[in-house]
């Protein structure tokens, strides 16, 4: 399965997370711990918020840690908020139209797990795409569709009911066709503004997702670890497995549950998918 990254907080350079800690992202496209694939070099993306409400895109089909124009990105680009996926493909293609994240306007979304069966499913679960979105979408990977069903179901008004009934529709969709288990995954999404994370499964233990402890308690318990003096105190991440060992620093959000970031404040809620679609 993929890894992924989400950072919300002070501007800070790119491989301030991609490159810098002990177990970063690029590490984890190489030796990933936790997830089903120790390497994830089907691709990767990064994501992230300048002046405009638009967020800018970089990806590729390389292997993340191959990708010099990335690494040269990355010493350069600051943003408050970033997101950042590497890929491990479920057998969709590797091409440039499936690397997460995924853009519509100012919404960014990223995705580890999958849709079992997806092409079994997929002409329904397209076809229940709304029209005017249809056209948008441009690769052929079930977190695209299920992005656009999520927008479908409102995800500009209430991203985490949007997404809830995008499950839901999901499941019922695989359970007519005979598909058990439908639905593992940890899935991001942002506006710019707020930041979501979701963890569910529809049988079984989903992907592992972890957020970070407060950076004023982890600044006063580790005075000397130089990043949490530059971090705000509102900053926030939001990963697949943690970026390195320090005690205290990363907390596991429970299964079924969504993770909010927005202004500084972060909060867990039950998730639970609905039918109302």
């Amino acid at each position: 399965m993929c890894r992924w990254l989400v950072y919300s907080g002070s501007p800070v350079p790119l491989e301030a997370f991609l490159y810098q800690p002990e177990h970063s992202l690029i590490d984890q496209s190489l030796n990933a711990k936790l997830g089903t694939h120790t390497t994830n070099g089907d691709g990767f993306g990064v994501g992230w918020y300048g002046e405009d409400d638009e967020p800018a895109l970089y990806k590729g089909v390389n292997p993340a840690w191959n990708d010099q124009n990335l690494r040269e990105l990355s010493r350069h680009i600051r943003s408050r908020v970033i997101f950042a996926h590497i890929r491990a493909s479920t057998g969709t293609p590797v091409q440039h139209t499936n690397c997460h994240p995924f853009r519509h306007g100012r919404w960014l979304w990223m995705h580890n797990g999958q849709i079992a069966n997806f092409t079994d499913v997929k002409r329904e679960l397209v076809l229940a795409v709304d029209p005017g979105l249809y056209p948008h979408i441009r690769g052929s990977s079930d977190t695209e569709v299920f992005f656009f069903l999520a927008l479908t179901f409102g995800l500009e008004q209430d991203p985490p009911a949007a997404v809830a009934r995008a499950v839901g529709f999901i499941e019922e969709v695989c359970a007519r066709n005979g598909v058990a288990h439908p639905m593992r995954m940890s899935v991001a999404v942002t506006d710019g503004r707020g930041a979501w994370a979701f963890r569910y499964s529809s049988e079984g233990i989903p992907p592992s997702l972890y957020y970070s402890t407060k950076v004023a308690t982890l600044r006063e318990q580790l005075p000397d670890i130089s990043i949490f003096r530059t971090l705000s105190d509102e900053s926030r991440l939001i990963v697949s497995e943690p970026l390195g060992e320090l005690a205290g620093a990363w907390n596991e959000v429970p299964p079924a549950t969504f993770a909010t970031i927005r202004g500084g404040d972060d909060d867990l809620h039950p998730f639970t998918p609905r039918t109302d679609y």
